[in-house]
């Protein structure tokens, strides 16, 4: 599946994105992209090892504690990404999505080779902007 296609599918799929390495400082992407995606319709699990509260979501410390995610969306610097691949896997997710300037080989093989629905190097704010895609509803 090209991916274009496979972003198509993710985005008119998923109701529900855990964001790992998301962020309370509005001006980072990792505050700013989940936001607008919530402002979207879609509901935002936030993952940060800090708690708290995150765009009025509790957020859970570590991927593992969150609810078992079907869409993991990474804000991680590209060489954590094979270990969060290895705990998307783990904890059931059927889709990972590495955000724009984050790429990994070795990520992406541990996706593909699970069945996981993958992208990397692409922003979901972008994706959903160009395509003109709200949460779906199921």
């Amino acid at each position: 599946m090209d991916t274009d296609a496979t972003v198509h599918k993710i985005l008119s799929g998923y109701d529900t994105i855990t964001v790992v390495g998301a962020s309370n400082a509005p001006a980072k992407p990792a505050h700013y992209v989940p936001e607008h995606m919530q402002q979207r319709g879609w509901r935002i699990v936030p993952v940060n090892p800090r708690g708290g509260i995150i765009l009025g979501e509790t957020a859970y410390a570590t991927l593992a504690d969150a609810p078992p995610p079907g869409l993991v969306n990474l804000f991680r610097p590209s060489g954590h990404t094979p270990d969060f691949a290895r705990q998307a896997v783990a904890t059931g997710a059927s889709a990972l999505w590495l955000q724009l300037h984050i790429e990994s080989e070795e990520a992406r093989r541990i996706a593909e080779e699970a069945g996981l629905l993958y992208v990397e190097n692409r922003c979901l704010l972008v994706e959903q902007r160009r395509l003109g895609l709200d949460a779906p509803r199921f």
